[in-house]
């Protein structure tokens, strides 16, 4: 039996890593085997690719094309090596970003129109679509307090200003009311533990897991 594919999305410091984790607990309490991941990344090649996109060498950057097709580039890679095989054994898998981050990112940075990006992502993703997509949104000022307070050097996205923040959380806010039947939007204002047991409720709802866990 095909596992289950869970992504998070939503904007820098909308702690979307800390609610994986949470997810990832509480899926394993309710005898699930979970596979936890991210994109940009998730298998060697693609973390390298990783490092690529998020930390160009000083003084130089990506066109959002080439971003594109790098995100894809290690996309396809994730994809083959790590996502469909653990599906394919019936695991969960939880992805931290995923398309719609490429769709989002490489679009309002003012370079790949959607039509693209969309091409794109067919090719790469095909079937492999995520059964449920949780969009974590927070005001702009919240999240970047939240990143503020993290150790470790900004990526080049952390690192654009207010106006790319604010078009980066309305174009996800935008998918989240287009794709309701995938797409959960989860107010990432609140505290830890409310953010979690929203999105555990929304989890349980909508795939059908029938006995609940607490941790």
């Amino acid at each position: 039996m095909r596992g289950r594919f869970i992504t998070l999305e939503g904007g820098e410091g909308s702690g979307k890593s800390t609610l994986l984790k949470e997810l990832a607990a509480r899926l394993e309490a309710a005898g699930k085997t979970v596979v936890c991941t991210r994109e940009p990344g998730g298998t060697a090649l693609a973390e390298s690719v990783r490092n690529l996109v998020l930390h160009p060498p000083a003084g130089q950057h990506w066109s959002p094309m080439a971003e594109a097709l790098l995100m894809n580039t290690a996309r396809t890679d994730h994809l083959e090596k790590l996502i469909r095989p653990a599906l394919e054994r019936g695991d969960w898998v939880l992805c931290d970003r995923f398309a719609d981050s490429t769709r989002v990112y490489q679009s309002v940075s003012g370079g790949v129109s959607e039509d693209v990006l969309k091409l794109m992502e067919g090719f790469v993703v095909g079937e492999t679509r995520p059964d449920m997509t949780l969009v974590l949104d927070a005001p702009v000022e919240a999240a970047a307090e939240r990143r503020e307070a993290r150790a470790g050097t900004a990526d080049t996205f952390e690192a654009r200003g207010h106006e790319f923040h604010e078009k980066v959380r309305a174009a996800f806010l935008r998918i989240a009311q287009k794709e309701p039947a995938r797409c959960v939007l989860i107010d990432a204002s609140r505290q830890v533990d409310e953010v979690a047991n929203a999105a555990w409720t929304a989890v349980q709802e909508r795939l059908d897991i029938k006995a609940p866990a607490t941790t």
